[in-house]
């Protein structure tokens, strides 16, 4: 265990006052991870449901080239765990369905929140966070809050509210949604095969009630865990798999991910791998000085292709 002692504080000081030429050097990169290791080591963990629409274009190519492999008309089963606001769902949803609507898809979003899950079953979203709150007494404003509130909740940045659509584009934003005024709904075609499921992640009985899926999609969650934690709900959530489907497991202690793929014996699936590592901004800018910050990709590494790899195939039950 490191002694900080007086030390309290100044890494993080020392750390935001380096030129970036030297936080890019194997020197600062050494020191980054000896922050983020103070950080993680004394930080208080909490659940999040902030989210974004298409959040890592990467990750869902590489789901949308997994799925290529599927024969004409067959069918795919997707579950979503911790699916909070229904916008990753949705994503993945909208990647598959387009580019393949002859397959037979379901898609189930588990959460442990039920006001957050029937938020997200409804599938309406405020576009701005704040008009309605301020808007006065009238027929409906009550639902408008609600949506309105549950829409922009926990979507804080230190720079200010960041927009659950700020990663679409605008021909996207047609394509995902009927836009009426303030609100966005998801279009019908999206919703078609989507079922919702309150549940925890960690519940050794959930697989009595969701069975195998083709692929489970575990990402953004873990790390707000502490270590032992994540690590049994993520040997829970692998029981989960099919033989030979997929894990997707970002957002997680690196440590705790590469211990527990090495032991289980799952097999990473480099496609795509830095770009996925690297995909979500959100995780990559907050290293090291936040406890869910991402690591850089680094390939010089013995364990570099299992350590950075979000996306494992099991091949046997777990």
């Amino acid at each position: 265990m490191i002694y900080w002692g007086p030390l309290r504080g100044l890494p993080r000081r020392v750390w935001t006052h380096l030129p970036e030429s030297l936080r890019l050097s194997s020197l600062g990169q050494a020191y980054g991870r000896l922050v983020h290791a103070r950080v993680r080591y004394r930080a208080t963990r909490s659940q999040f449901v902030g989210t974004l629409f298409l959040r890592n274009r990467a990750e869902l190519e590489l789901m949308r080239r997994l799925i290529d492999q599927k024969a004409l008309g067959s069918s795919l089963n997707i579950s979503v765990l911790a699916c909070s606001k229904g916008a990753e769902v949705y994503s993945i949803s909208w990647v598959i369905r387009s580019a393949r609507p002859d397959l037979s898809l379901t898609i189930r979003g588990v959460d442990i929140s039920h006001e957050i899950l029937e938020f997200a079953q409804r599938g309406v979203y405020s576009r701005h966070p704040i008009d309605v709150l301020k808007t006065q007494s009238c027929e409906g404003v009550a639902e408008r809050r609600d949506i309105t509130w549950n829409t922009w909740r926990d979507q804080g940045s230190p720079q200010g509210d960041v927009s659950i659509f700020e990663r679409l584009t605008d021909e996207e934003m047609d394509a995902f949604f009927e836009l009426n005024s303030d609100l966005a709904t998801v279009r019908p075609w999206l919703r078609e095969g989507v079922s919702w499921l309150h549940g925890d992640a960690g519940d050794p009985q959930l697989i009595e009630v969701l069975d195998r899926s083709d692929i489970v999609v575990a990402n953004r969650f873990l790390c707000h865990m502490k270590p032992p934690a994540a690590e049994r709900c993520l040997r829970n959530l692998a029981r989960l798999v099919k033989p030979g489907g997929y894990l997707f497991v970002s957002g997680i202690d690196l440590d705790v991910r590469t211990k527990v793929a090495q032991e289980m014996g799952w097999k990473p699936v480099t496609d795509l791998m830095k770009e996925i590592h690297e995909g979500d901004p959100t995780l990559t800018k907050n290293w090291p000085l936040e406890y869910f910050g991402l690591e850089p990709f680094r390939d010089d590494r013995p364990d570099w292709k299992i350590r950075y790899a979000s996306v494992f195939q099991i091949d046997e039950p777990a």
